[in-house]
C-alpha cells in the first residue's frame, strides 16, 4: 500500500469559501477600461459583424454606453473615431469636430469622474491606412511626432485624461509629453502602447475602425511577434521619455512580456486584449463549443496573474456584470 500524502492541497479547495479564501489573484470591473467606436451622425448604433456585441456609435449613443459602463463599475472608456473624412495626413485625427473629440467633450460633461483614454494614431484617418506620415511607401517617423502631438493636444483639451499613442513611432512619448507640458496639460497622464506586436489578431479592429493598410503592412514600425528582450528595450525606452503606463497588446498570446515587464517596472501595466481574440471567443460561444462566461472570465483573470493592472477589453461589460453575479 503507498504512504498516504500528509500534504494535501485539495484541503483548500473543497468548497467555494475555502477557495475564496486562499485565492492569490482577484479580477473587478474597476481593472477594465472600456474600447468604444465612434462615428459621425445622431442616433446610430451598429454592430460590428466581426465583432458581435461591439458598435459603431454616434456621440450620442457613446454617451449612453459610457454611462452604462460607469454603472456596472467600469471606470475607463477608450474612445476610436472613424472620422469624416481622411487625407494624406490624417488631419481629421486633431479636428475638434470629429468624433473623438465631440464624444470626449459629451462624456466628460455627463460624467465628470470617468477616465477618458485617447487613441492617438492615425491609421483610420489618412487615407493610405499606416500610422504616419509617408514619404513615398516609407512611414517617416520624425515627420510623424508632430502630427501626434497635435492628436494628444486635441484630446487632452477635449477631456481625455490619458493619452495613449498607438502608432510606434520613435520618440513619440517625448514628443507627446513635451507638446502637453506646454499646453499647460502637465496633468494629462501617457499611457504608451510601448510593446506593440505587428500580430495577425488585429483584423476585426481594422474592419471597425476602417484602418487596413492600403499597402504593405505594419511590420516596419510594430514589433516583431518573435522577439522579447526588444520588447524591455521598448519598455525603458518610453519610461525614460515619460510614459505613466505602460501597455503590451496583444494580451493572450503575450503574457510571458507581460510577467516579464511586471517583475522588471513599479510603473502600472496594462493589456490590450484584442479584437482577434475577443472574436474568436464570440465565434466559439456562438457555436456552443465553449462556455462564454467561464472563458471569458478566466482568460481575464490570466492577464491579472500575469501581472496586467490595468484590461483593455471588449468583454468589458459583460464581464462586469458576470463578476457582479458571483
Amino acid at each position: 500500500m503507498l504512504p498516504l500524502p500528509s500534504l494535501r492541497p485539495r484541503r483548500l479547495r473543497l468548497t467555494a469559501a475555502l477557495r475564496s479564501l486562499v485565492r492569490e489573484t482577484s479580477l473587478s470591473a474597476d481593472d477594465f477600461i472600456y474600447p468604444v467606436f465612434v462615428v459621425a451622425g445622431s442616433n446610430i448604433k451598429e454592430e460590428i459583424p466581426s465583432m458581435p456585441g461591439c458598435f459603431h456609435l454616434s456621440v450620442d449613443n457613446a454617451v449612453e454606453t459610457a454611462k452604462k459602463a460607469a454603472a456596472a463599475g467600469i471606470n475607463g472608456i477608450e474612445i476610436f473615431g472613424l472620422p469624416a473624412y481622411k487625407d494624406a495626413i490624417g488631419s481629421a485625427a486633431w479636428d475638434m469636430t470629429s468624433p473623438v473629440q465631440q464624444a470626449m467633450q459629451a462624456i466628460k460633461r455627463e460624467l465628470p469622474d470617468s477616465i477618458i483614454v485617447g487613441d492617438v494614431c492615425l491609421c483610420q484617418y489618412t487615407t493610405h491606412g499606416h500610422c504616419g506620415k509617408l514619404n513615398g511607401r516609407y512611414v517617416d517617423n520624425d515627420a510623424t511626432l508632430e502630427l501626434l502631438q497635435k492628436i494628444a493636444v486635441s484630446q487632452a483639451e477635449s477631456g481625455a485624461d490619458i493619452i495613449a499613442p498607438s502608432d510606434m513611432m520613435d520618440g513619440r512619448i517625448a514628443a507627446i509629453r513635451t507638446a502637453l507640458d506646454e499646453k499647460g496639460l502637465k496633468n494629462t497622464a501617457i499611457m504608451s502602447y510601448a510593446v506593440k506586436y505587428a500580430s495577425a489578431f488585429y483584423g476585426p479592429f481594422r474592419d471597425a475602425a476602417d484602418s487596413a493598410p492600403q499597402f504593405g503592412d505594419r511590420r516596419q514600425y510594430q514589433m516583431d511577434p518573435a522577439n522579447a528582450r526588444e520588447a524591455q528595450k521598448e519598455v525603458d525606452l518610453d519610461l525614460a521619455e515619460g510614459a505613466d503606463i505602460i501597455m503590451i497588446k496583444p494580451a493572450m498570446t503575450y503574457l510571458d512580456i507581460v510577467s516579464q515587464t511586471r517583475q522588471r517596472i513599479d510603473r502600472p501595466v496594462a493589456v490590450y486584449n484584442v479584437s482577434g481574440e475577443y472574436a474568436m471567443v464570440k465565434a466559439a460561444a456562438a457555436n456552443g463549443w465553449i462556455d462564454e462566461k467561464r472563458v471569458v472570465l478566466e482568460s481575464l483573470l490570466s492577464m491579472k496573474r500575469a501581472g496586467a493592472d490595468i484590461i483593455i477589453t471588449y468583454h468589458a461589460l459583460a464581464a462586469a456584470h458576470w463578476l457582479a453575479e458571483n
